[in-house]
């Protein structure tokens, strides 16, 4: 699948580091260092603007990484880049840590995935249909 994208970041365009990656890394556009306190969040730009095919969205993830080893992650993961957006491509940073953490220009800060979605239409009825697990959720099917 070919996507048109056009970038201001100076940065190489997003790749797949593997022959089996499913998510292409996104990078920190920044004139200065962002600091981001303990708990605190800013939108980091990309410099990224794409123009998906419709029936495709882009999904902005954490990279598990910067996750694992500094509590850094993507507030609204995934966020969902829908296919008539056309702005810049922004990552809603949070850092969960108890430290400051300093995002540089050019560093990646999260992943991009391409996936198919499908639209639904709704059925207006009375009942659904029996399963074995029923109305079971949130921790119903235990632990272990």
């Amino acid at each position: 699948m070919t996507i048109n994208i056009i970038t201001t970041s100076g940065h190489a365009l997003p790749g797949y580091e593997t022959i089996a990656s499913a998510g292409m890394d996104l990078r920190a556009v920044l004139e200065t260092p962002v600091t981001l306190k303990p708990l605190g969040r800013a939108i980091i730009k990309t410099g990224l603007f794409i123009e998906l095919p419709i029936g495709y969205e882009a999904q902005v993830r954490p990279r598990s990484g910067l996750a694992a080893k500094n509590g850094v992650t993507v507030l609204n993961a995934p966020g969902t880049i829908d296919a008539d957006y056309r702005g810049e491509i922004g990552v809603i940073l949070v850092n969960l840590s108890s430290e400051d953490f300093v995002v540089e220009n050019g560093e990646r800060i999260a992943q991009l995935v391409i996936a198919r979605h499908e639209r639904a239409e709704w059925s207006l009825v009375t009942a659904l249909s029996e399963t074995s697990r029923g109305e079971g959720g949130f921790g119903s099917t235990g632990v272990k």
